[in-house]
């Protein structure tokens, strides 16, 4: 006989079978269901999300070393520079796209605890509670909204680094050559500023992530 878990599993099949929003609402509403709350499963995705930048970050950082110490190699050596310039584009590719399914992850499950939140306000019996409730209410989406923008402002900077990295990459596939080196060394010192901005940007987001984690936990 079926367990209420595998039932569970089975019904979230059935909607990712239907669509990725009917998989994302009713994984949420299963997992409420197994006793995980709407405000743990943010709480959760926050850190997710937070913990994905912090890599990003790192990945993005480390792509930056590869391509300033490109610019010092022997132009003989350009076939496994190249090979290492890709692996490190493809890394970075892998990390933006978690840090992108985290932040939806992250907005599809605080939109479905506000609507809730939102609407449980009319079951109060008492004004008082009600208004401390809405008054709470309306500070946590205040803060996740700081939360959201930090996040969106350096995933859109993710892109942007990205497309660079590709150009590069794909410039020196084709002329593996000194001349593919000389582009390089002309394109260090963008990248330099835009991948400070874009870690500026994450360090940010992740700071407003630990604030917002320690506020869900009081």
């Amino acid at each position: 006989m079926p367990t209420m878990r595998t039932a569970s599993l089975v019904l979230l099949g059935l909607a990712c079978v239907i669509g990725p929003v009917g998989c994302a609402s009713t994984s949420i509403a299963l997992k409420e269901q197994l006793g995980y709350a709407k405000r743990d499963q943010l709480v959760d995705g926050v850190q997710k999300a937070r913990d994905a930048q912090e890599e990003a970050k790192e990945q993005f950082a480390s792509a930056l070393e590869e391509f300033i110490a490109v610019t010092k190699v022997d132009t003989g050596e350009l076939e496994p520079t190249y090979k290492r310039l890709s692996a490190e584009l493809e890394t970075s590719e892998d990390r933006a796209e978690k840090v992108h399914d985290r932040v939806r992850s992250v907005e599809r499950v605080a939109d479905a605890l506000f609507k809730e939140w939102e609407k449980e306000l009319d079951a109060y019996s008492s004004e008082s509670l009600r208004a401390s409730s809405r008054e709470q209410l309306d500070a946590t989406r205040s803060q996740y909204g700081t939360l959201l923008t930090a996040m969106k402002k350096a995933e859109a900077k993710m892109e942007p680094v990205l497309t660079a990295f590709s150009d590069q990459v794909l410039f020196l596939k084709h002329n593996l050559n000194a001349r593919a080196i000389a582009s390089l060394e002309g394109t260090v010192g963008e990248l330099e500023e835009e991948i400070g901005a874009l870690i500026r940007d994450m360090e940010a987001s992740i700071a407003e992530a630990n604030a917002f984690i320690d506020s869900m936990g009081s």
